[in-house]
């Protein structure tokens, strides 16, 4: 059984849960509601634990970390923790163009009713820019806190961060792959 609490983009995310067979859960469909309305904390865990109960028996991948409203509990009842940490290079490009596609209504929104407009896309861009070194130090204590709680294990892949260029991960989906095949 698979449970992965992640910080993945939603991309590897999608293509991680289908090449598992479970479903796919995004915290940004859940934390939002339309016009862009924060659930409140106890709605969020509610409506986060009916989605993980989804793939009991399966498992299921998660995408996000809103960790300060009750997100850590994927965290907590996960196998596997995966950390995507590409360049800012490599990432922030994709954010401008997912933006722009969402302003113009070309590709699926963050959430149902939530239309992305110019001013909140520069704010999604400005807080990638100026969060993204902060940022590491607490991903870095968040998985540390997991391999004491969960015990790491780097031959079984408990808990990873993938960075880079995108090599890393695309060998870690095909290594994936590879093994759902083999059982």
């Amino acid at each position: 059984m698979s449970r992965l609490a992640s910080f993945l983009q939603s991309t590897t995310a999608t293509a991680l849960s289908r090449i598992l067979g479970v479903p796919y859960i995004d915290m940004d469909k859940i934390m939002y509601q339309p016009g862009w309305v924060e659930s409140p904390p106890d709605e969020f865990q509610v409506r986060l634990r009916e989605a993980m109960a989804q793939g009991t028996g399966r498992g299921w991948v998660v995408d996000g970390n809103y960790v300060n409203m009750g997100g850590k509990i994927p965290f907590e009842e996960s196998t596997d923790v995966i950390w995507l940490d590409p360049p800012l290079a490599l990432y922030l490009p994709r954010i401008i163009w997912r933006s722009i596609l969402r302003m113009f209504d070309m590709t699926e929104q963050c959430s149902p009713g939530c239309h992305q407009t110019f001013s909140n896309s520069l704010y999604i861009i400005w807080r990638c820019i100026t969060h993204h070194w902060s940022s590491r130090p607490r991903y870095e204590a968040r998985l540390r806190e997991f391999s004491r709680v969960k015990g790491t294990n780097t031959m079984k892949r408990k808990m990873q961060r993938i960075g880079g260029w995108g090599g890393q991960l695309q060998k870690w989906l095909k290594d994936v792959e590879n093994m759902t095949r083999s059982k």
